[in-house]
């Protein structure tokens, strides 16, 4: 291959020719390094490289060990490692040089893969978590609200706009410039005691808790008014058809109410609150005890179901050595509002999921006597558990349910064995089980009341059994 026979460099594919004995290559104006395959030629008799422009060090393996077999003069940019071939030693340092650079390139490269692959690992992430976000909406960022925006929203706060009070805090009803939808706004009583405090636990709540049948929180406002006094709100979903107490004891024009509540909506109520119940005692983490439940707590929205509001009582529980759940830290004085304050809580006792079972208990009991536990009638040793009790067992409840739960209920009674009113003692039957559990669940030992879980199940079964009644 003497002669101009290749112009350039060796190609790779001469690594096929290391099984020959000679290779004379000499004077084919080749350039570049020696090709590190021709190490492999070990066999290979004699190798002519001579009169090329080949640069670099020469190779020290294979037939390169043997100065004898190859001829490489004429090629004035060769160096060599050794002093076997009669060439120029090459600059070590140089070389040394050039392979740290080269090392520093390559683990250059390998960490602006590894930052570029992070970056877009975060990119992807966010990008991920906005989606959920935008799919969830209890998960959106809360919304920013100025004290102004407030002010705007309720007309100044105005009393037009007051939808309730209580002793923590006001309610109004608010608009926002350029939302659609209606808001109820809490303004809390700062200059009450406990208000600053039953504004935390409430945002605490309402931070760590979605479910439908919880009043949904879209923002909370913690900022100071123009004269610099403290102020703090929670805006919240707007129930359109206010609390159940309203409905159970309706004023005319209070909310347009012209008719009573009727017993398929109170059970609805009824399946509603033991689900929101439910939830905050065995799937939040940790379990919640509410500690106020109370038919004006209790809000319906413009379908009419209904949602539990109201967390500034609310505690969460710690799980001890028993199977039941209670609060780390023992209280003074009874938690909640009187009538539906558990018996143990005015006994130095600690909060527990138990409290709520008998204040979800005397709801289920009010439902069905259209009274109050704080009706002037309870008294001396009488309550309204006492009260349903003697009725149930003597098969007298009929005497002294709420008049508007059936209409027409003492008339269709006389007619019991009448096939067409079917109805009338179907539902009779439904308001037994509903008694039957509302007793349960205000017993006055914790220990003796049902597991929310298990009321739960057992007001989905009386509201399947007065559904089928409509069939």
């Amino acid at each position: 291959m003497e002669g101009n026979l290749l112009d350039g460099r060796i190609p790779d594919s001469f690594i096929n020719l290391r099984g020959i004995v000679e290779l004379d290559l000499s004077q084919n104006n080749l350039s570049g390094k020696i090709p590190e395959f021709m190490e492999s030629f070990g066999s290979m008799k004699l190798l002519n490289l001579s009169f090329n422009d080949f640069e670099g060090p020469v190779l020290t393996g294979g037939i390169f060990q043997n100065a004898s077999e190859v001829f490489i003069q004429g090629n004035k940019k060769l160096c060599g490692i050794y002093p076997l071939l009669h060439l120029p030693l090459c600059d070590v340092k140089a070389s040394k040089g050039k392979h740290t650079t080269k090392i520093l390139k390559i683990v250059g490269t390998i960490f602006v893969c590894l930052v570029l692959t992070s970056c877009l690992a975060l990119i992807l992430l966010k990008k991920r978590n906005k989606v959920k976000q935008a799919s969830d909406p209890s998960c959106k960022e809360l919304k920013k609200f100025t004290y102004a925006d407030l002010v705007k929203a309720t007309n100044g706060f105005a009393l037009a706009n007051l939808v309730g009070s209580g002793k923590y805090g006001s309610v109004y009803k608010g608009r926002f410039e350029f939302e659609e939808n209606s808001v109820a706004i809490k303004v809390f009583k700062l200059d009450q005691l406990g208000a600053p405090k039953s504004f935390l636990a409430e945002c605490e709540a309402l931070r760590n808790t979605r479910h439908r049948n919880l009043v949904r929180v879209i923002s909370a406002c913690s900022t100071c008014d123009p004269t610099g006094r403290e102020f703090k709100a929670i805006i919240l979903e707007y129930m359109a058809n206010g609390s159940l107490g309203s409905w159970l004891y309706p004023k005319v024009n209070k909310y347009g109410l012209k008719r009573p509540l009727s017993l398929e909506y109170r059970i609805k109520v009824a399946v509603d609150i033991a689900s929101a119940l439910d939830y905050l005692h065995n799937y939040c983490i940790p379990p919640m005890a509410h500690c106020d439940l109370k038919p004006n707590n209790i809000l319906l929205d413009d379908v009419m179901g209904a949602h539990l509001g109201d967390f500034g009582l609310a505690k969460f529980l710690q799980s001890s050595s028993s199977s039941k759940f209670n609060s780390s830290t023992s209280f003074a004085g009874p938690r909640g509002s009187i009538g539906y304050i558990a018996p143990e809580y005015g006994y130095g006792s600690k909060v527990s999921i138990d409290g709520d079972v008998y204040s979800y208990g005397i709801i289920i009991l009010e439902m069905l006597t259209g009274k109050r536990p704080t009706d002037e009638m309870f008294s001396n040793g009488l309550n309204i558990h006492k009260y349903v009790e003697s009725t149930f067992f003597s098969h007298k409840i009929s005497e002294i349910l709420d008049p508007n739960l059936i209409p027409n209920f003492e008339e269709d009674a006389e007619n019991n064995f009448n096939p067409e009113n079917h109805l009338t003692t179907g539902m009779l039957g439904c308001i037994m089980q509903l008694a039957k559990l509302g007793i349960s669940c205000s017993m006055e030992a914790p220990k003796d009341r049902p597991a929310m879980q298990d009321v739960y199940a057992e007001v989905i079964a009386i509201k399947e059994a007065f559904s089928a009644l409509r069939v």
